[in-house]
Parts: structure tokens; C-alpha cells; sequence
């Protein structure tokens, strides 16, 4: 097969949650297990590190991984969905998983895919942890990709934990209240294993307290001091403590990571590891920015960020998924913007006609294009130098524009 055609094989053979939703969610780790011992389990063949959370989960793992990468270690690192090539999603020092690695894995297991039937997630968890102990990283880190107690990556034994934040998202997988939600997220705790959280939340601390304790894990919330970087964007301000907590961490495990490593690492992370999609700008003038965020706590920093900086109008350039509440994200987005609904070419998309219908019965105007990069140049078409245009909601309304 050629490298298209495996990936068509995956995205048609595998259920994927970034396409088609809660289906492709798989409530246990049997699968992973059964795949990863036909691998002779590459899983214990590299240290790691493992990341769960709401938000922050990317720009942490991208970050922890920099100051690795910084510090002279041979760095892989997992993360999820991609942006633009499915190769994003594993990566050594920065550099994506190469064609052809995919192409002989999924060969050589496909007989293993038919009979297992696992999910496009739990391939690629199998895929990128062979990749990194074939390719003798010496530590990986890895991002969950939803929850945390039954995720695929929920086999590793790694160096440290980091749990960013408990935000209401997935709350149909994951469960309808924040505590529940915790109890998700607490599942990468392991026996013995240090654990970070990214931000201390009084609702659901004790959850996680109680979790660490019963593991005799030692349990490290941020204190308020100050930041070992300067002027950094919003992304990088709100998880900057659990990568410092973390990378202080690995020193205590003896990794030999100092503080300038920590600074440039953070500093430097988008060139390092490739990283894109958060706060990333397009282009100056009128200046346009690319984010991620797509749920309430990531939309309301981000729509804060962007009304702090705006000296003209803002231009909204918005898409969303089916399984999202409407109300509160229309509730978040700032009344004086100019609007552009929008949807992705993915089956889970929100249909724009739909997305513009509720905007409308909430009071909510703007004109509506079913193609991302139509309403990009429909924006620039009226924008003045001053304006601000913000394409956000949804990763994948993300991943369509041409020149991210």
C-alpha cells in the first residue's frame, strides 16, 4: 500500500473519535493490551511521561518535550488529533513518525486489525509507542486522548504524571459533573509515580489528593511565584507551571534539566517540536490568528486575550461539532464581533446552516460558509490593517486553513 492508501485503510477500517464522535470511544484497555503484547510490549521499553486534562494537555506535552529536547535527550512525543498530516501525531525531536514506518506497521498487524477491531486511537497509540522503542528515545511524552483511567495510553509506567485542569468537556464520556470528570482524569496516577496539577481547583482537589494517597504518589500543586519566562502568549501563561512543576520533577529523577533549559524550552517550543494551532498567527496585517480552543474555559481565556489586544473590530471566524452545547459558547463570544460561521469537512462538524440557525435564535448575527477558507477571504475582503481576525472553535476548523 501506499502511505495514502494505509491511511484511508485506518480512517475506513478504525472508528476515530475526531470524525465520528463517542462511538469510536472504547471504555476499556483490552484492546491496547492485546495489541501491544503482539508487539512484545514496546510500552516498557522507554520512559515516559504522561499528560491528562481538559485544556493544556497539547501546549504542556509540546513544552515538556522542548526542554527535553533542550537538554540533550532524544525526545519522542505523542500527542492528538493532528492538524494537517496524521504524522503530527508522532514525532522524535520534533521530527514526524516517517511515511514509510507507517505503512509497514499497519501491514504487518493488519491480519491483528481484523481480528482485534480496535480503534483508529488505539492503533496509533500502538503504533507510536513500537516507533519509540524501536527508535530508543530516551523518554517519550505522551498526551492522553480523552479522560485518562481508560485512555489507550493508560498502560505506561511513566517518570511523572501531569494533570493541566478539569474543564465540562466530553461530558457524555467522561461524566456530567467536574468531580466525576476528575475521577477520569485521576487515572493516570500510579503507584509511587509523582503527580502534577497544572492548577489548583477546590472543587475537585480532593480527588485527586485522595487518589495520590491511596498510591502513595506525591502530590505537587503550583504555587504563585514567578514565571522564569517573560511576555509569553496566553497558551503558554496558563500551563507554564505544570511544565516547570513537571521538568523539576525529572531533575529530582535525575534528569539532567536545569532552569535555563526550562526558559528556552518553553520559550522556543513552536520551532522545536513544530508546534501549531494555539494562538499561532497567520499573517500581521490585518493580523489573523489560528486557535484550537473549543470549549468553555479554553474560549473565554482566549476571547479575554484577544479583546486585551484588539485596536480595531474583531472578525469571528467560528466552527463547532455536533456534540457541543450551544449556549454557553454562544454565551463567550464577544457581542461586538463581526461573525463568520463556518463548519470542517469532517462528519462531526456542525453544519454551518444549523450552527447560523441557532446563532440567530440566541440573537447571534453573521453570514454563514460552509468552506473555512471562504470565510477567511470573505474576512479579508472588508478588513481594515487594525482589525483582528480569529478563526477558533473547533480543531479541525483549524486544520483547513491553506497556509497554517
Amino acid at each position: 500500500m501506499t502511505f495514502q492508501e494505509t491511511l484511508d485503510f485506518l480512517y475506513r477500517k478504525l472508528p476515530m473519535y475526531q470524525r465520528v464522535g463517542k462511538v469510536a470511544y472504547k471504555k476499556d484497555l483490552t484492546n491496547t493490551i492485546r495489541l501491544l503484547r503482539i508487539l512484545d510490549n514496546p510500552h516498557e521499553k522507554f520512559k515516559s511521561v504522561h499528560i491528562a486534562g481538559t485544556n493544556g494537555k497539547g501546549t504542556s506535552a509540546h513544552g515538556i518535550a522542548a526542554i527535553l529536547q533542550v537538554a540533550g535527550y532524544r525526545t519522542g512525543l505523542y500527542t492528538s488529533p493532528h492538524l494537517k498530516s496524521f504524522t503530527e501525531r508522532i514525532r522524535i525531536d520534533g521530527k514526524p513518525i516517517d511515511n514509510q514506518f507507517v505503512i509497514n506497521f499497519v501491514e504487518r498487524i493488519r491480519a491483528n486489525i481484523d481480528q482485534i477491531r480496535p480503534s483508529f486511537f488505539e492503533i496509533t497509540v500502538a503504533m507510536a509507542f513500537e516507533y519509540f522503542s524501536l527508535q530508543k528515545v530516551d523518554i517519550a511524552v505522551v498526551e492522553t486522548g480523552l479522560g485518562g483511567r481508560l485512555d489507550s495510553t493508560n498502560v505506561i509506567s511513566p517518570e511523572v504524571c501531569l494533570i493541566t485542569n478539569i474543564g465540562m468537556d466530553h461530558t457524555e464520556m467522561l461524566g456530567d459533573t467536574l468531580e466525576k470528570i476528575a475521577f477520569e482524569k485521576a487515572g493516570i496516577i500510579k503507584p509511587d509515580i509523582p503527580v502534577v496539577l497544572g492548577k489548583y481547583q477546590e472543587e475537585v482537589f480532593h480527588v485527586f489528593r485522595e487518589k495520590a494517597e491511596s498510591l502513595r504518589a506525591t502530590l505537587q500543586v503550583p504555587q504563585e511565584k514567578s514565571s522564569p519566562t517573560a511576555n509569553l502568549p496566553y497558551y503558554k501563561k496558563e500551563n507554564e507551571h505544570g511544565i516547570v512543576l513537571t521538568s523539576r520533577q525529572l531533575m529530582k529523577r535525575g534528569y539532567k534539566i536545569t532552569e535555563d533549559h526550562i526558559r528556552l524550552g518553553i520559550e522556543q517550543m513552536e520551532s522545536l517540536t513544530n508546534f501549531k494551532g494555539r494562538f499561532q498567527t497567520i499573517q500581521e496585517s490585518p493580523k489573523m490568528i489560528a486557535d484550537v480552543s473549543h470549549n468553555v474555559e479554553g474560549l473565554k481565556i482566549l476571547f479575554d486575550e484577544a479583546l486585551s489586544m484588539l485596536e480595531g473590530e474583531l472578525i469571528l471566524i467560528f466552527g463547532t461539532v455536533k456534540d457541543k452545547e450551544l449556549k454557553p459558547l454562544f454565551d463567550l463570544i464577544p457581542k461586538q464581533s463581526k461573525i463568520h460561521w463556518t463548519q470542517a469537512n469532517v462528519p462531526r462538524s456542525l453544519a454551518v446552516n444549523d450552527l447560523q440557525s441557532s446563532a440567530e435564535d440566541y440573537g447571534l448575527r453573521g453570514d454563514s460558509h460552509a468552506d473555512v477558507n471562504d470565510a477567511i477571504d470573505t474576512s479579508l475582503s472588508t478588513a481594515k490593517d487594525n482589525d483582528l481576525i480569529l478563526i477558533t472553535g473547533s480543531t479541525f476548523v483549524v486544520a483547513e486553513i491553506n497556509n497554517l
